[in-house]
Formats: C-alpha cells, structure tokens, sequence
C-alpha cells in the first residue's frame, strides 16, 4: 500500500499556534509542526509508521478514499415538514427535488 493514495490536508491551529498535519483515513492521527510543509512532513511519516505497524501485526488497511467506489447515491432522513419546504421551492423553482438538494449541498 502506498501512503501516497491516502487524503492529506494541513489546516492552521490557533490553540497550538501551530500548522496541523492530518489524514483523512486515519482520523486519530495528527502532526503539529511551526510550517505547513513539516505539519505534511510529518503526517505522512506518521501515516507510514502506522501502516508499517498494521501490516506487521496482520491489521486491515482503510482503502484510500480516492480509491473508493462513490455510486452518487445516498440517504438523508429530514423532518417531514423540512421535506415539504423543500419540494415546494422546487417546483417554484421548476427542478427536481433532487436536483434541488444536489445543488443545496455542493453550495460553498
């Protein structure tokens, strides 16, 4: 397994004042470090060493979320009359419901 196919991002911690190295697949992990190329650095040192660790002892790998098959389907459970609002702005809006909410969720 490649440690590159995993999910990486470095975001900015104000309470460690510090860049934070993290993967998405392995939602435990992180790595504080003063610049974002060592937060990234070290996150992904990190991801190899667990990785390392899990082949070792036999564990399965978390399939790499680019890797995943997404079939663009998914259920999302909302109160009826949030339903209703929302099948009623897309007729006024003449689209589908399903359009609607699509376009509700890839809003910035």
């Amino acid at each position: 397994m490649q440690i590159d196919h995993y999910t990486y991002r470095v975001t900015w911690s104000a309470e460690d004042d510090e860049h934070v190295g993290l993967c998405a697949e392995f939602p435990s992990l992180l790595w504080l470090a003063k610049t974002p190329e060592d937060a990234l650095k070290g996150i992904r040192g990190l991801v190899a060493e667990v990785v390392a660790d899990m082949l070792t002892s036999g564990e399965a790998l978390p399939i790499p979320l680019a890797e995943k098959h997404y079939s663009g389907e998914f259920r999302v459970r909302i109160p009826p009359e949030v339903h209703r609002a929302l099948a009623i702005h897309a007729a006024e809006q003449g689209v589908s419901l399903n359009r609607l909410a699509s376009a509700k969720l890839a809003a910035p």
